[in-house]
C-alpha cells in the first residue's frame, strides 16, 4: 500500500497485511500516547498527527518498508546522533522490516516532538 483512500486510521489499519498491522497499530498507540494535543488526522493517505493544523509525524506502510515520518528539522538535528545508523531520507525513517522498527526511538521522537513547536520542512 503506497496510498490509501481510507477515511480515518481504523480503516487504514484494516488495510494493512497483517504482518504489519502489529507494529502499525503500536506506531499509533504510540503517537497517541506522547503527542498531546495534536490531532489524528489521514494526510496524503497515512495517518498524520497535526498540532494547530500542521502535521509533524506521520506513518505508513509502503511497498518495500514501513516510513515513519519526521517532518520537524530541529527533532531530527537533535537526534542525529541516534539517526546516523538509521534507513532515513530528508524526513522519513523507513524500516524494511516489521520486527525491525525501534519503538524506544520512535518513543523518545514523539516525546521531543510534542515538547514544543518548531517549524516543519
Amino acid at each position: 500500500m503506497v496510498q490509501s483512500n481510507a477515511t480515518d486510521v481504523d480503516a487504514y489499519l484494516a488495510e494493512v497485511s497483517d504482518d504489519r498491522k502489529v507494529v502499525l497499530a503500536r506506531l499509533r498507540e504510540l503517537c497517541r500516547a506522547e503527542l498531546t494535543g495534536f490531532t489524528e488526522v489521514m494526510a496524503y493517505g497515512m495517518p498524520a498527527y497535526e498540532r494547530d493544523g500542521v502535521a509533524e509525524i506521520a506513518f505508513a506502510s509502503q511497498k518495500q518498508y514501513i516510513s515513519f515520518y519526521l517532518m520537524r528539522g530541529d527533532v531530527r538535528d537533535a537526534f542525529a546522533e541516534r539517526l546516523a545508523g538509521q534507513d532515513m531520507g530528508k524526513g522519513c525513517l523507513r524500516f524494511r522490516e516489521p520486527e525491525r522498527v525501534d519503538l524506544d526511538l520512535v518513543r523518545d521522537l514523539l516525546r521531543a516532538t510534542a515538547a514544543a513547536p518548531g517549524q516543519v520542512c
